[in-house]
């Protein structure tokens, strides 16, 4: 299955989500499952990215919809790149 990275940084209302609740975390990663994508991995980080996840989705409409949805709700920015594995990348060149 295709593998994403994404990139989140919260907004202040999604600190402030966060702050109030962390379990919300874990429940927007459920939600991620509902339409249709898996978090595989998922690390809180320090500097300008607060969340690193690694996602799998079946193609990228998936993907694209599941960043729709998280960027619509107005607590996140998110930037999403494809993730190829180097073995299949360097049988490609």
């Amino acid at each position: 299955m295709p593998t994403y990275i994404m990139k989140s940084t919260l907004t202040p209302e999604g600190v402030q989500t966060v702050k109030n609740n962390p379990q919300r975390i874990l429940e927007v990663n459920r939600e991620v499952e509902q339409l249709g994508a898996k978090v595989i991995a998922q690390w809180a980080t320090l500097g300008a990215v607060d969340f690193v996840s690694i996602v799998e989705a079946p193609d990228e409409g998936t993907m694209a919809r599941v960043s729709l949805e998280l960027g619509s709700r107005g607590t996140g920015r998110y930037e999403t790149m494809a993730a190829i594995p180097v073995e299949q990348f360097v049988e490609s060149l």
